[in-house]
């Protein structure tokens, strides 16, 4: 009975695995570190990651009927577990929104959930979140308050996004689906309807392992992706927007006059186990634009690319009325974070553009896959890869 367990076990293990769409390296693309079991922000223990995605209707855009490209992505620190991170934030552009941040500045910790939408749902999401804590008990006190983390990319393009499509329900499918190991990744939750640097964007996600003195540490990134121009595209060092530009990325049929080359925006979550504290957090969602713009982002002025980042470490952190002591990794040492977290988020972009799968939204817009044979012949093209 013992080996039939352990059989099962490892089927289950090994079907999650090939149902995985492939990844940036597993189609050749190199990278520098070393990654965790997943490769993913649940990487971090206790992280978990849930999503609701919503894909229905073809054609024109009539409003309130679609068609339907979104979803809503929740990140909770320590799953099921109401306990506090420390936390941090960080905005390289500002033209988009990531509630509650004010109070994680001001108090040092998140309190909640974090939530990513679509730019138009970030209201009925926070609601959500607030009715959610309610419905599950999450608080045990008599009296609370709390500011629920809800950010936001412009899917537009492809999505019916006046039409309001989220709703309460998505945002508990999302935390109530929230899980560890294996992430989907592309065109789900909040990425569904995501464009990235000429190609189909979305949700992706990587990790790094580091080790300081005689201690190993985790960094998870999970990034809604939706931003870039795709003559600043590079992987690995190559020019792969200039390459390819004059390969089909976007055909959009309806776009408005007023759209610049570069809109769009996008959201980075970083988690740790390493001892972090708030200041410490926010040098590193500091760094997250060094990874973007490996990859080719700029920062644009119609882009809001803001960060949140967040250690699991120090559980018992969070106190009302008690003294408590914390552990807190020497600044002197926190360079190997640093560079993991540059790292994790680039791979966690082309992650996500790797999984992404054409997609044709409102009025025949559509947003076209990354063409991996074509990236993997420049890469050799380049010798960055044999």
């Amino acid at each position: 009975m013992k080996y039939l367990k352990l059989l099962c076990l490892f089927l289950l293990i090994q079907s999650s695995v090939s149902a995985q769409k492939p990844r940036a390296r597993d189609i050749g693309i190199p990278f520098n570190g070393i990654t965790g079991r997943f490769n993913a922000i649940t990487d971090v223990k206790g992280v978990e990651v849930g999503y609701s995605t919503i894909i229905s209707g073809q054609g024109k855009n009539i409003r309130g009927k679609g068609p339907v490209r979104t979803g809503v992505t929740a990140i909770l620190p320590r799953g099921r577990n109401n306990n506090p991170v420390f936390a941090n934030w960080y905005s390289l552009n500002g033209n988009g929104e990531m509630t509650g941040t004010t109070w994680i500045t001001e108090s040092g910790f998140l309190e909640t959930p974090i939530m990513i939408t679509n730019t138009n749902s970030v209201g009925v999401v926070r609601d959500a979140v607030l009715k959610w804590f309610v419905k599950t008990g999450w608080y045990k006190e008599d009296f609370w308050y709390t500011y629920p983390v809800v950010a936001e990319t412009y899917d537009g393009f492809l999505n019916d996004i006046y039409g309001f499509h989220i709703q309460e329900k998505n945002a508990y499918e999302a935390l109530n689906s929230a899980t560890t190991g294996f992430l989907k990744e592309g065109n789900v939750g909040g990425g569904t309807g995501m464009m990235c640097l000429g190609f189909k964007g979305g949700t992706g996600t990587s990790s790094r392992v580091v080790k300081i003195k005689d201690s190993a540490y985790t960094v998870g990134v999970l990034v809604q992706s939706n931003f870039g121009s795709k003559k600043n595209f590079t992987i690995a060092g190559v020019p792969v927007g200039e390459e390819l530009k004059d390969t089909l990325n976007y055909e959009l049929k309806a776009a408005p006059s007023y759209r610049q080359t570069g809109d769009g925006s996008i959201i980075v979550v970083v988690a740790t186990d390493a001892p972090l504290l708030p200041h410490q957090l926010k040098r590193i969602a500091a760094r997250v634009p060094l990874g973007i713009g490996i990859v080719g982002g700029r920062g644009e002025n119609g882009s809001g690319d803001i960060f949140i980042a967040f250690s699991t470490a120090n559980p018992s952190a969070f106190q009302r009325v008690h003294f408590t002591k914390v552990d807190e990794l020497p600044n002197d040492l926190i360079n190997p974070l640093l560079d993991a977290t540059v790292q994790a988020v680039e791979e966690a972009i082309i992650n996500a553009m790797v999984a992404a799968e054409t997609m044709e939204g409102i009025n025949g817009n559509k947003a076209y896959a990354l063409p991996h044979k074509l990236v993997i012949d420049l890469l050799r093209k380049y010798n960055r890869i044999k």
